[in-house]
């Protein structure tokens, strides 16, 4: 079997079984699995990597009897897409937290013992106050270090007291080095990264709550979907119920028609 060659630049052996456990996580027809995968299969090659993998999938996928299943197939580009700033990100996390019953607050600026700080986001709970850290990357293959997690617990011990939070969080769309993972758990700082921790990840929680991005479209241009998030209006549920809310891209009735019916089948 061949090697694939993973964002980070590691090469580890093609996982038929690893493709098909994405192919179900997206939800794609089952009639569709084994045609997906002999399709791949077909254009493997030594060191291939994982993103060509993943375009042939997407192709395969729009010229198929079921086009609108790439949207959910491409959930991690989509979020990445969210750039070129962590402001989208940040909004979009904050919606994440509301359905799972937290009221948040976005990019507050809390004056600490020290400096004064802009905290992404302000979450409660059950009397339990949080600071939320975010730390969006625009690419494949790129982790936090151990920095991020020395300056979230030196930002949470500056504000902790003065504004009476209870713990610090890390939220991020990648993953952590093993030495900043460590760092944060010593420190009690609660982490989600995209497969971290298992049952409760950033893709368990959107796909439990549905909340997939506006970027998962594939019928509206990045310039539009740029738009869209500068409004604040990240998630593609929102345009489910507020089509009025395409109305900023000036859209003739049959485009905004095609785009709330793929929001409908991505929020399903």
């Amino acid at each position: 079997m061949v090697n694939v060659t993973k964002a980070s630049g590691e090469k580890e052996q093609f996982n038929e079984e690893k493709l098909r456990l994405s192919i179900r996580r997206a939800n794609i027809p089952e009639m569709l699995h084994d045609q997906v995968v002999n399709h791949i299969k077909n254009k493997l090659y030594e060191g291939i990597p994982t993103s060509e993998i993943y375009k042939h999938v997407i192709e395969f996928l729009d010229n198929s009897s079921h086009p609108n299943s790439k949207t959910k197939y491409s959930l991690k580009q989509a979020i990445m897409d969210f750039g070129p700033t962590g402001f989208p990100f940040e909004d979009f996390i904050s919606e994440i937290l509301k359905a799972e019953g937290y009221e948040t607050q976005v990019r507050q600026i809390l004056q600490g013992k020290c400096i004064s700080h802009e905290i992404d986001i302000v979450g409660s709970r059950d009397n339990i106050k949080s600071m939320i850290e975010c730390k969006f990357h625009n690419g494949s293959g790129i982790k936090c270090h151990v920095h991020v997690s020395l300056y979230t617990k030196a930002r949470f011990d500056d504000v902790k007291e003065g504004n009476n939070f209870n713990d610090a969080w890390l939220v991020t769309n990648t993953k952590l080095t093993t030495e900043a993972l460590s760092f944060a758990l010593c420190s009690n700082i609660k982490i989600i990264s995209w497969d971290y921790p298992n049952g409760k990840s950033l893709r368990d929680l959107i796909e439990k709550h549905k909340l997939h991005p506006i970027t998962t479209l594939s019928n509206i241009s990045n310039a539009q979907k740029q738009l869209l998030t500068q409004n604040h209006i990240v998630l593609a549920k929102d345009i489910c119920k507020n089509p009025s809310s395409l109305d900023i891209l000036h859209l003739p009735p049959n485009q905004k028609n095609l785009i709330v019916t793929q929001c409908q089948f991505v929020s399903g």
